[in-house]
């Protein structure tokens, strides 16, 4: 069942199951946020039995561009394609949120992006990569990393 994310009234709808679901849910009220000042597009999430394809093309993002498997289950995603980026992203029961940016047009920006929630370890997975720290109303203390897809999906 889709979810309507709420920047105003943070719910932890969807993520209960997470160790962090408060900051996890801060994490995607402050992407939600995002898009709807930037875009006016209001961020929508389905649990991820309901969406395979969004989560299993970042799954495979992930294992050609970087040999990359996450080991936490993933709770929720949403695709959507706004100003000519498609957007995808995947929120893991871990507080790890994944979103992969992929420009239409070939000369623009393709991108993986990792977020931490407040509270979480950095995941083995993702021990290599260096995290930026960004402050958040929503969501506290949030890391941050990325790499840029070099592959065509």
């Amino acid at each position: 069942m889709p979810y309507v994310v709420d920047f105003v009234n943070v719910s932890t709808v969807g993520l209960e199951s997470s160790p962090v679901a408060e900051a996890l849910a801060g994490l995607r009220a402050n992407e939600a946020r995002y898009f709807k000042n930037k875009y006016d597009h209001v961020f929508t999430t389905t649990p991820a039995d309901e969406d395979p394809e969004t989560l299993d093309r970042i799954a495979r993002i992930l294992k050609e561009e970087r040999d990359i498997v996450i080991a936490s289950p993933a709770l929720e995603v949403t695709a959507f394609e706004v100003d000519g980026i498609r957007m995808a992203y995947v929120f893991y029961q871990s507080g790890l949120s994944i979103n992969v940016m992929y420009t239409i047009d070939d000369a623009g920006k393709r991108a993986v992006g990792f977020k931490l929630s407040d509270g979480m370890e950095v995941p083995e997975e993702l021990a290599a990569f260096k995290f930026a720290r960004q402050k958040s109303k929503l969501a506290g203390t949030i890391r941050g990393s990325y790499f840029v897809i070099k592959g065509e999906y």
